[in-house]
């Protein structure tokens, strides 16, 4: 991959079948791509780079001010994020097997007793991964219908500089499992994007068109879910195993 270096600011070019440059800064501490149509001298991508490097510092600027979660210690009358909603933890050491349950103003992790940080952590994750299988498939379903394309399987990962991705040539979405964690208009969104990748693999004009049609408050949608604090990552598990769809 090359790179072009400006300052302190570096960015990762790649060529793609796309008719525009397509400039982007990730969260969640900013990285830059750029991806230009493939005739491309890097001559050229260098000199939009370098038009664009206020914008790029103001979105890297914003990123690094944007709010994050302290490092979660799953202990009594901690706060935990489900569907967009803040919950208080209350944790029962009990020697059965580790479970997680909500009601509307608490969720109660039970473990047993002397668990590791890590333990719990395990349990947390394994919950909101299983509210999200409990969600993701009547998404895809859904929108299956309204765009006439078809999701093999897909995938749950913990992932800390993307939403979700998309293998079009298999048919299969990839979301990453925090998710769960935001409001669930916002998980729709995600599986709006990815599922419109199987239509059009890159982000050029004809994906954004057909965001506009299929979703058209995609912006919001985008601004506010970049907006969320992001997550203070202390621990990794691997992506769960492809979930196929029944029926498919």
């Amino acid at each position: 991959m090359e790179t072009i270096q400006l300052g302190e600011v570096r960015i990762a070019v790649t060529r793609k079948a796309v008719k525009n440059v397509h400039l982007s800064v990730h969260p969640p501490l900013g990285h830059v791509t750029l991806v230009a149509p493939t005739a491309t001298r890097l001559e050229v991508a260098r000199a939009y780079a370098i038009s664009k490097l206020g914008w790029i510092r103001d979105q890297q600027a914003k990123l690094l001010a944007q709010a994050r979660e302290t490092p979660r210690r799953f202990v009594e009358r901690e706060t935990h994020m489900l569907w967009g909603r803040r919950y208080l933890l209350s944790v029962v050491e009990k020697d059965v097997k580790p479970a997680v349950m909500r009601d509307h103003r608490r969720i109660t992790l039970t473990v047993r007793p002397g668990s590791t940080l890590e333990k719990r952590a395990e349990v947390m994750d394994e919950w909101h991964r299983a509210l999200l299988h409990q969600t993701v498939p009547a998404l895809i379903e859904k929108w299956e219908a309204k765009l006439g394309v078809k999701v093999a399987g897909y995938f749950l990962q913990r992932m800390k500089t993307k939403w979700g991705g998309c293998n079009h040539r298999a048919s299969h979405i990839r979301l990453n499992t925090e998710l769960s964690k935001k409001p669930k208009d916002l998980l729709e969104y995600v599986v709006v994007h990815e599922m419109l990748h199987l239509m059009e693999p890159t982000h050029n004009e004809r994906f954004v068109a057909l965001l506009e049609q299929h979703y058209p408050t995609w912006r919001e949608a985008r601004a506010e879910l970049n907006a969320l604090p992001l997550v203070a990552e202390t621990w990794q598990l691997p992506a769960s195993p492809l979930h196929p769809l029944k029926n498919q």
